[in-house]
């Protein structure tokens, strides 16, 4: 990705940088240093300071009083409990959609996923496109639910998520026929309102993706 200037200086930056970390380009443990960051791009210090802020809260860098900034860790109890969380809020995303969607919801929510299910049979898709359209279904969902504090919550754990996602990447590339069926059954459950059976396969779901990153974190 080649930076550019955008019009939130700040955010793209963070932007810039988080792809960075999610691509495995800037390590986990590796220092971020305020006045390196903005020589390199020829920004403001201040602009960066916000950008790692926004990156602190994405779950992507942890910044300590008087050692600075440095990428989180990512190892298999970090993957676990990351997931463990962000399970918790898809249950409770999915939940509210049981309760909340209309009929005036269902073309947005089947286009979305239909969109996710195709870049999954499609064998050409990348990681990016494939892991973008989950989120565009996850979008979707949080609009339907419309409530705030979920979706800031849900959106703060996409860069983490999809940091794992990178890094297992060749096994979650083997897997997508049964993500692609996850994607299609929850999509049932949800229309038939059924919030037991759709809570049941997000952590069925969730507990093999955790599985597939401890396992590419352990190399094996």
């Amino acid at each position: 990705m080649d930076f550019q200037v955008p019009n939130t200086l700040a955010e793209q930056i963070a932007n810039y940088l988080a792809e960075r970390i999610m691509t495995g380009q800037i390590k986990p443990g590796e220092r971020l240093h305020e006045a390196t960051t903005a020589n390199e791009l020829q920004v403001s210090r201040a602009s960066v300071k916000e950008a790692l802020y926004t990156l602190e809260r994405w779950h992507l860098i942890d910044i300590i009083p008087r050692k600075g900034a440095m990428t989180t860790r990512l190892d298999a109890v970090h993957a676990s409990e990351l997931y463990d969380v962000y399970m918790h809020l898809l249950m409770m995303l999915a939940r509210r959609l049981c309760e909340r969607w209309s009929e005036e919801d269902k073309p947005a929510m089947l286009d979305a996923v239909q969109q996710v299910t195709e870049q999954m049979h499609n064998r050409q898709s990348n990681i990016t496109a494939v892991v973008e359209s989950s989120f565009g279904v996850m979008d979707v969902c949080c609009a339907v639910v419309g409530n705030p504090y979920l979706t800031e919550a849900l959106s703060n754990f996409k860069p983490a998520v999809s940091r794992a996602y990178y890094l297992g990447s060749d096994r979650y590339r083997q897997d997508l026929d049964r993500t692609a069926s996850f994607f299609t059954r929850l999509t049932q459950a949800i229309l038939s309102r059924d919030a037991d059976e759709a809570e049941e396969l997000i952590t069925g779901f969730a507990n093999h993706q955790k599985t597939l990153i401890q396992q590419a974190l352990a190399g094996s």
